[in-house]
């Protein structure tokens, strides 16, 4: 019996310890003070075209042709999905029952913005000589 109310008293005291406030530890290590992030490139230009700098990290290191050839790509994706949609469209019952909404055809369809996006930065990289 003594074992059981012993256990029983070292519970209660867990469960009352569990919701008391804790004390606040200090800890020696000492946080260092944080640098104050630097101004953002201005991306502003004067002339016909922007710097390469405006198409990011990964697009200013890009050729133009590579540019040119991925908006080729991106405006057939888009063009394909838009007639392969159209030619669902055509199965009788497709609108009613919404069969000819297929994902990769949605997903296909954002291919128009990328091409425009793309082309665009082609245009920059070539203008700057890239």
């Amino acid at each position: 019996m003594f074992k059981f109310n012993f256990f029983l008293c070292a519970l209660l005291v867990a469960a009352a310890q569990a919701f008391a406030p804790a004390l606040p530890v200090r800890s020696a290590f000492v946080a260092k003070e944080s640098v104050a992030l630097s101004m953002a490139e201005d991306t502003y230009w004067e002339g016909e075209y922007p710097p390469s700098s405006v198409l990011g990290p990964i697009m200013s290191k890009m050729p133009s042709a590579t540019l040119g050839l991925l908006s080729i790509f991106f405006l057939g994706a888009c063009g394909y999905s838009c007639f392969e949609s159209g030619v669902l469209q055509q199965q009788p019952g497709a609108i009613a029952d919404g069969s000819w909404v297929k994902w990769y055809y949605v997903l296909a369809g954002f291919g128009g913005p990328l091409a425009w996006g793309t082309h665009v930065a082609a245009w920059i990289q070539r203008k700057n000589g890239m």
